[in-house]
């Protein structure tokens, strides 16, 4: 369906984006995740036709659309704001695009109400929209860009306006909608449990690349680099030296064996990460309890080493620790 090739944008005389390709299948979620700056919202400017790339190719079924203006693309955009028009009823926010396609009434009215229905509306049609929660406003940006039926639907950070209990509610009707849409999407999010809980795919950009790709099972397992891992919040990184065939490296934390897939040099720095939930096996590691916190049925036990680990029972501060941790191996430190 959707695919990119090399795409190259720079911003002030710096890269912002350098050679993305990707492509987005038919009736799939892919999540464009990665922190503020790193080039993900030029990106979906980029697809939607809002702005040229440097280089590269944005292709729909193999055909370039570089003289395909935006509003000949079909893609719709939904965004963290909703863009809704404040002197329109839902009805007349819903039906916008279709009118602008020169639509029949029977077809607007039909149209309009099969949408507000996947999206849980039904009998908001002549509600004002500004008298709506956050939660009902982005149902009706959701429908909004639903009701043309357009080829590839976009989302720029859809659920950052709106509270925890409100977004995790929303992100599961909005995973329901899109399976019964079958409209491909890409999602742009900074925040990983949006990305996981609503993806197929999820890319993970970092300074202009992407860096990881998979399912957010594959990326969460094996997040390939330390800063993957980091941002993710996975658990202890650990700056480490491998030491020699015998697979043994050096840490500020002692010297340990390690099982890798890699293949190391001796003197090589290469990172490693300590999950903080995976403490029933491995290398014994421990020292003196600096603070407990309380959270969704675990412990999370921070010592005065700075490792951290998550724990069914908690000890006193300013008590000694051991636990099984489990070394990954996240290769080479891409610095040295």
């Amino acid at each position: 369906m959707l695919e990119l090739r090399n795409i190259h944008k720079s911003y002030d005389g710096q890269p912002l984006l350098r050679g993305i390709s990707f492509e987005i299948r038919r009736d799939e979620t892919v999540c464009l995740l990665g922190p503020s700056g790193s080039g993900k919202s030029t990106l979906l400017q980029i697809i939607a036709g809002l702005e040229p790339p440097e280089s590269g190719q944005v292709l729909w079924r193999k055909k370039d659309l570089q003289f395909t203006p935006a509003y000949l693309r079909d893609f719709g955009l939904v965004f963290q704001d909703y863009a809704l028009f404040p002197h329109l009823d839902v009805f007349g926010n819903v039906a916008f695009g279709l009118k602008m396609r020169n639509a029949s009434r029977g077809e607007i009215g039909n149209r309009v109400a099969e949408v507000l229905r996947l999206v849980d509306l039904n009998g908001f049609d002549h509600r004002s929209v500004t008298d709506l929660s956050g939660g009902e406003q982005q149902r009706v940006a959701l429908a909004r860009a639903l009701a043309p039926r357009p080829r590839l639907l976009m989302f720029d950070e859809p659920l950052g306006a709106l509270d925890r209990a409100l977004k995790e509610e929303l992100l599961d009707e909005l995973r329901a909608v899109l399976m019964k849409a079958r409209v491909p999407s890409l999602y742009v999010t900074h925040d990983q449990d949006e990305a996981f809980g609503i993806a197929d795919r999820v890319l993970l950009l970092h300074a202009g690349e992407i860096v990881r790709a998979g399912t957010p099972a594959q990326v969460w397992r094996k997040p390939a680099s330390a800063w993957a891992a980091a941002f993710l919040g996975l658990g202890n990184i650990m700056p480490a030296t491998y030491l020699d065939g015998k697979r043994r490296v050096e840490t500020k934390y002692g010297v340990f064996v390690l099982k890798c897939p890699h293949r190391h040099q001796p003197g090589e720095a290469i990172h490693l990460l300590v999950r903080p939930d995976r403490v029933s096996s491995g290398i014994l590691m421990g020292g003196v309890v600096q603070d407990v916190v309380f959270g969704q049925n675990r412990h999370r036990v921070t010592l005065t080493n700075g490792l951290y680990f998550d724990l069914p029972h908690p000890p006193r501060v300013g008590q000694k620790v051991a636990v099984h941790a489990r070394l990954e191996c996240l290769g080479r430190d891409p610095e040295t």
